[in-house]
């Protein structure tokens, strides 16, 4: 997103010749004050007395042609012009001052020859007459009308681009003259802008006066006016940006001038979907219309209107762009929302009311920071004058007291549209060149010593306007700067970063630190898409972005080499060097071979890391590099880092990663980043209230778990409530078995860590526990009313689905009817209907008579088991019902009929239990508990979350059903510190059983007291603290092959 959108889009230069100008100390003797030059002068400069004479016959209506006089400035320099005064003598004719209508004519003749005949040097004197050109449109005499009309069509022909701020304001005065012409003529101009590619620009930036001023003159009483308004502003419309708006835009012009479209409109606007983002130039378009709309007699258009609000104010990337046009609909909306008769469009109104009030308060807070962090004492005129005359006195060299310095009105006019660019923060040379060079080629005598002067200006600007980032961030360690810019960042109607200066040395490794959500994953895709302003394009710096997360569907009948040859810059490699790449980060001949979707997680980062290695990229961007990686990867990857002296920005949780890799630090502070040099535990020292980066026990942050409710016949928690007997598990296709012979307990009580290599099995494991998978040999048992919460360790699957709704209206739908609609889609529930068929003609033999199953009706307590209530097909009487083992169910192939109807149950025990209702208000206080505040959880869709967010809201979503287990496998890949550190202290303070499989060896070691260590695919189970250890030791144990619970009677 362009920096330059967080500034007023109406902000303009101060008007030309505003403000004191100094004295050039270069130049004293030449400089020409404010004294008069007089008449006696000019005989000893026979160039100037030729100006001054021409222009003299000109404005006595000689009828000379005016070409000669811009033939003969163009010989004589532009300097001529203030020497002889011409602004002065023009404007004295122009005004009217002197009766004879020739006079007028004349010097509106020469204001077209100094612009036809000179060029762009002459604006800085032909501009300034553009009003009095304008006035002279409705004079009472023909042949100076036409001569204002030509005039002023051949000053803006030939305007420069950047001129065009200095020139609207002139515009704008013209639409509320008292003729008729002038109105017309200031419209035909606009038109003439519009219609120009190289304004399109400026014009759109402008549309926020445009829209209001040009608008009133389609309701003017002159025929004439009307029409060169509606020309000008379909002109104008145009420029607008936004693709989707398109089909509208001259339907809401329309209705500028007739009132009763607007409903027709809004019903037409009401279709749109909205999916580009929309900015200044679009919002200036619409407002004018939505604030109608509010206003409109019939309440279905009222509520459209504030739909359309809503919908829109979800794409306004960056808050500020707003800012002007809130005024206008939010007290419309307050009034629907307060006073609407219908109570539904008033809650509507009342929502988009809201979401406007937020991003009014976010600019607002934007706006007051970015005037803190900003020192605007160096842009005043008689600054920018004084820093221009001295740049180009030393572009001049000894040659400088040659210079002819009296082109005053010149050098003002350069500082005028240099003000601009400032504001803008605009810094491309090639507009420099523009709006300095331009100009102040006739001082010199080459273009090259002009262009010198230009870059010398540009240059100091730019040191000149720092922000107070630039300076803190000041860089002078070693290393060659790569990359130094300024910009902000927006994602999701959210400013992320305002003004931020980031400064890159080549060699360093900078860490990026923050909270979850303020940007530090986007700011990452941003320099890697080629969109933060200022950073250097991909054919000058080459980045490359490694992601967490290979996306494996997209990809998943690639190989592991084929992946790596899939890359458009990698495809002329030959195999052996990717395969002598892949085998130095541990890819065997085998795997090399494999489907990328065989891989897991760690092995997924590794091939990412290849590919990138082999990129050999400027700057490596890691988002979240050691995810999924075990120890002795994540030692390989930092030494990898650490020798190959290669640049980098790492986005790591790890604070061990982070202390072992990084020389730098940059930490998001008030939407800016501030530079911190050495690795984290310096970063930590010099500001210590970020420890929640480095310690888990130092959290800010506050996660509460729901309690878990009673469990039928469980009355302590060290009793079994799941349990895995001589598991076996092989994939298919595979040479051998990924688990064998497995048996394991979980409790209550149980805090479970299961380590292990990558690719050892873990996550097979932990899916089988949650009946993901099913095993091909061996049982699972689980308490029948048990409830178990999963987080995958690819979370973001279990959201894939829902990325364009909110988190409230996820676990809305998610858990809408009471139960876990993921829970009951699990394998060992969800029967297919090959399974179904199978089963569903078994016949039953009851008294002699056959029957067959229909369904399930009833559950109750036998001994260690439970019997199940059966209904026949056939037979509605409960009379014929019979109650069967669960163990007999089992036998005959009904086991995911019992399991479904058991899942059933514990959901239905957990309605009854929970004291929150299934509403979008308890849903988001819910969320509050995770960390997710109102502003992500009600007014975000999922799709704008960042990763920790995202993993909140599944831990969140699973926490609902209030279970009684709680299974994450790699939860701390995607949290932050802060976040880590709650959900170590409420998994500690929790009622439930949990089992979490990690690398993050200072996670597990704080929460667990049992490790599951996976290997060959055998398990091995230790215990901290155990008796059998003889205290503080470990020690592995052997679990009793004992029951699951069941419920007592």
């Amino acid at each position: 997103m362009s920096s330059s959108s967080l500034m007023n889009p109406t902000a303009r230069p101060l008007p030309l010749g505003q403000g004191a100008l100094p004295v050039p100390v270069h130049a004293p003797e030449g400089w020409q004050d404010d004294s008069e030059v007089q008449q006696g002068d000019l005989e000893h400069d026979p160039e100037t007395q030729q100006v001054s004479e021409l222009l003299d016959r000109l404005i006595a209506g000689s009828g000379d042609d005016p070409a000669e006089l811009g033939y003969t400035v163009s010989i004589a320099g532009v300097a001529s012009l203030d020497r002889c005064q011409a602004a002065k003598r023009l404007k004295a004719a122009l005004e009217g001052s002197v009766p004879d209508p020739a006079a007028r004519q004349g010097a509106l003749n020469a204001v077209r020859g100094l612009v036809e005949g000179v060029g762009r040097g002459a604006e800085p004197y032909t501009v300034p007459m553009l009003p009095l050109v304008l006035e002279r449109m409705g004079d009472k005499v023909g042949p100076v009308r036409d001569a204002a009309n030509n005039a002023a069509t051949a000053l803006i022909t030939a305007l420069c681009p950047h001129a065009v701020p200095i020139v609207m304001p002139m515009l704008y005065t013209a639409m509320s003259s008292k003729t008729w012409q002038a109105k017309e003529g200031a419209l035909l101009l606009l038109k003439q802008l519009a219609g120009c590619a190289v304004n399109h620009k400026q014009v759109a930036a402008a549309l926020p006066e445009i829209v209001p001023t040009a608008g009133q003159c389609l309701c003017d009483p002159r025929e004439q006016v009307k029409k060169a308004a509606w020309a000008a502003m379909s002109a104008a419309f145009k420029l607008n940006g936004n693709r989707d708006i398109e089909p509208c835009v001259a339907a809401m012009l329309s209705c500028i001038a007739r009132p009763s479209e607007v409903g027709d409109t809004i019903t037409k606007l009401s279709a749109t979907t909205f999916v580009q983002s929309v900015e200044t130039p679009a919002l200036a378009i619409m407002v004018p219309l939505l604030s109608r709309g509010l206003r409109h007699g019939e309440t279905p258009i009222k509520r459209k209107t504030a739909v359309i609000i809503s919908n829109m104010s979800k794409l306004v990337n960056n808050p500020a762009d707003s800012v002007c046009f809130l005024p206008r609909l939010l007290p419309g909306l307050k009034d629907l929302a307060d006073e609407g008769a219908d109570p539904e469009c008033r809650e509507v109104a009342g929502a988009s009311y809201a979401t406007l009030q937020q991003i009014e308060s976010e600019a607002e807070e934007v706006t007051r920071e970015t005037n803190a962090n900003m020192d605007t004492s160096k842009a005043t005129r008689p600054a920018l004058m004084r820093t221009l005359l001295e740049c180009v006195a030393a572009a001049a060299g000894p040659d400088s007291k040659k210079l002819d310095w009296t082109s005053r009105t010149t050098l003002e006019y350069v500082v005028s549209l240099t003000q601009w660019l400032i504001q803008r923060k605009s810094y491309k040379m090639e507009d420099w060149k523009i709006c300095v060079a331009g100009y102040l080629e006739p001082l010199f005598e080459s273009t090259e010593e002009a262009e010198e002067a230009a870059r010398a200006f540009r240059k100091r600007c730019e040191e000149e306007s720092r922000s107070k980032d630039e300076i803190d961030n000041y860089d002078d360690g070693p290393g060659e700067e790569i990359a130094n810019c300024e910009f902000s960042l927006a994602y999701g109607g959210k400013i992320l970063l305002n003004n931020a200066r980031l400064i890159v040395k080549r060699g360093r490794r900078y860490g990026l630190c923050g909270a979850n959500g303020v940007g530090k994953s986007t700011l990452m895709r941003a320099i890697a898409a080629n969109k933060v302003d200022g950073f250097p394009p991909p054919e000058k710096l080459l980045t490359v972005y490694v992601e967490h997360d290979i996306q494996a569907d997209a990809q998943k009948e690639l190989t592991v080499v084929g992946f790596i040859q899939a890359d458009p810059l990698l495809k002329h490699l030959p195999n052996e060097k990717v395969e002598k790449t892949l085998a130095g980060v541990g890819f065997n001949a085998e795997m090399r071979s494999f489907s990328i979707t065989k891989l897991s997680g760690g092995w997924k980062m590794k091939l990412a890391l290849a590919r990138a290695m082999l990129l050999k990229a400027d700057i490596l961007l890691l988002d979240e590099p050691t995810n999924h990686l075990d120890v002795t990867n994540v030692a390989w990857l930092e030494k990898y880092l650490q020798d190959a002296g290669i640049t980098c920005m790492v986005v790591s949780h790890d604070s061990g990663f982070l202390d072992n890799v990084c020389t730098d630090i940059y930490h998001y502070e008030s939407r800016r980043l501030k530079l911190y040099r050495g690795n984290l535990s310096a970063f930590v020292k010099v500001k210590p209230e970020a420890q929640s980066y480095y310690r888990l026990g130092a959290a800010l942050l506050k996660i509460t778990f729901p309690e878990p409710g009673p469990l039928e016949g469980v009355t302590s928690r060290e009793k079994s409530i799941l349990k895995m007997q001589k598991v076996s598990f092989t994939y298919p296709g595979a040479p051998k078995k990924a688990l064998e012979n497995v048996t394991l307990h979980v409790r209550l009580s149980s805090r479970v860590a299961v380590v292990g290599a990558n690719g050892a099995g873990k996550t097979t494991l932990i899916k089988i526990l949650c009946a993901e998978l099913k095993p091909q040999e061996g049982k699972v048992d689980r308490h029948p009313n048990l409830r178990l919460a999963y987080v995958a360790q690819h979370a973001f699957h279990h959201l894939e689905e829902n990325l364009d709704i909110s988190p409230v209206r996820y676990i809305l739908r998610r858990y809408l009817g009471g139960e876990d609609k993921e829970e009951a889609a699990k394998v060992h529930r969800k029967m297919t209907e090959e399974e179904w068929e199978k089963i569903k003609n078994q016949i039953w033999v009851f008294e002699k008579q056959t029957r067959k199953l229909d369904k399930i009706v009833g559950r109750r307590k036998k001994r260690r088991s439970y019997e199940y209530e059966i209904a026949w097909l056939g037979l509605s009487s409960i009379n014929f019902n019979r109650w069967i083992t669960r163990e007999e169910l089992v036998e005959r192939g009904f086991e995911k009929l019992v399991n479904e109807y058991d899942g059933k149950l514990a959901a239905e025990q957990k309605v009854g239990e929970s004291i929150r209702p299934l509403t979008m208000v308890s849903i988001e206080g819910y969320l509050k508990d995770f960390g997710l505040e109102p502003e992500f959880a009600t007014h975000s869709n999922i799709r704008g979350l960042s990763g920790g967010q995202k993993v909140k809201l599944v831990l969140a979503s699973a926490m609902w059903s209030n279970p009684h287990m709680l299974i994450m496998d790699e939860p701390t890949n995607y949290l932050d510190r802060d976040s880590l550190g709650a959900l170590a202290i409420s998994i500690k303070d929790w009622n439930g059983g949990v089992v979490v499989i990690s690398h993050h060896s200072e996670f597990t070691g704080a929460i667990c007291k049992e490790t599951w260590t996976v290997a060959g695919g055998k398990l091995v189970i230790t215990k901290k603290d155990d008796p059998l250890a003889g205290g503080g030791g470990q020690a592995v144990i052997e679990e009793e092959d004992g029951e699951v619970e069941a419920a007592e009677e």
